[in-house]
């Protein structure tokens, strides 16, 4: 009988999996485009940034790039998608698929040529941010999606060092 119970629970694990996937709309609404020619991606994994946070900050040679490197300790991941191709259209499509409810809007910013930026953040129980969603649309359509805790003290700590350089 136990044999029959492992059994079940390794055929049940990939469908588990599946169905945590399914549950992220972010994550289905970049998988659907991530090998479509009409856009640029950049997938950061959460492999890749944990190699990161073996790096000392200390052997960078300016504060920038060591706050950089402390916000990337936190992350899990980064999501990219990117066309020049309707991006009116994919917007649409993005504002359609993803919860948004889920997130609460930090800022939207709206042109008069009928470019729309929208930040949107999530929290967790901690009332800390788990994930920063931007999406943009005009010339291109954007989605950016990092996912981790983001630490908003180290942002505006990285808008300081980026101004100093202006």
């Amino acid at each position: 009988m136990k044999r029959l119970q492992w059994i079940l629970v390794i055929a049940l694990l990939p469908v588990a999996a599946s169905l945590q996937a399914q549950a992220n709309a972010i994550e289905k609404y970049f998988s659907q485009y991530v090998e479509d020619d009409r856009f640029s991606v950049v997938y950061i994994s959460s492999r890749l940034i944990n190699m990161m946070k073996d790096a000392d900050i200390e052997d960078f040679d300016d504060e920038e790039s060591r706050v950089i490197m402390e916000i990337a300790k936190d992350l899990k991941g980064l999501r990219i998608l990117s066309t020049d191709v309707t991006p009116d259209k994919f917007y649409k499509e993005a504002k359609e698929k993803i919860n948004t409810s889920e997130y609460e809007v930090w800022m939207t910013v709206r042109d008069k040529d009928g470019d729309n930026v929208e930040f949107l953040v999530k929290e967790n129980k901690e009332k800390k941010i788990e994930e920063l969603l931007m999406l943009i649309s005009g010339d291109e359509f954007t989605l950016l999606s990092f996912v981790g805790n983001i630490d908003l003290d180290k942002v505006s700590k990285l808008a300081d060092e980026i101004e100093k350089d202006k």
